[in-house]
């Protein structure tokens, strides 16, 4: 499999995902603004949506949208138990925390890195977002991880949404403990700490 990445961006959460299930993998660097590989190569003919993450399968298929391609991991990699059993409700409780970082939590802190973005807004979106982030830091209590004493899939996108937070956008997470000290937990696993230094993150965590 091929994983079109770039660094600290969304697509940090499969590559996480990746190593902690311990499947083979090749990683390509994307510019997003130039829509070029490494290469030289044009992105838009990988994925037309110009987007990471985008996975590409040993059968030439090629996977997109972040919440799909960790589901996707996870089930070639049953055996890690980085998601509870399909049809269970434990599942639908990790796809409930799955869709929950997508649209409250993502997509308020994506726009925030717009450099033509006016200051009110990125306000309103940081607002909105901690708001999201008060929420998670009540369903962190007395928790390890989101599933409870489990890592799963859902914690390498949360972390990475925490990252962008605190260390991409200048959020102040002090006041919510048990996020920062879930962020330090998630952070300290070996397979993100390899993740993180194969992307050049690993100040940052």
């Amino acid at each position: 499999m091929k994983l079109y990445y770039t660094p600290g961006a969304c697509s940090l959460s499969p590559h996480i995902a990746l190593l902690e299930a311990g499947l083979p993998y090749d990683l390509v660097k994307v510019d997003l603004r130039a829509k070029k590989l490494e290469n030289g190569d044009d992105f838009l003919q990988v994925n037309p949506k110009g987007q990471v993450p985008a996975l590409a399968l040993d059968t030439g298929e090629m996977v997109t949208e972040g919440p799909i391609i960790i589901q996707m991991i996870a089930d070639k990699a049953a055996d890690k138990k980085l998601a509870p059993a399909r049809d269970s409700n434990e599942r639908y409780k990790l796809l409930e925390w799955l869709n929950y970082t997508t649209t409250e939590l993502h997509k308020n802190l994506g726009p925030m890195f717009s450099p033509v973005l006016a200051d009110d807004a990125k306000a309103f979106f940081k607002d909105r977002a901690m708001g999201k982030f008060k929420y998670v830091e009540s369903q962190l209590a007395g928790r390890d991880y989101l599933m409870g004493n489990q890592f799963t899939i859902a914690d390498g996108y949360l972390f990475t949404m925490i990252m962008w937070a605190q260390d991409r956008l200048g959020f102040d997470l002090t006041g919510l403990p048990n996020v920062t000290a879930y962020k330090a937990r998630v952070a300290a696993r070996p397979k993100v700490q390899e993740a993180l230094k194969k992307e050049g993150l690993l100040k940052a965590a």
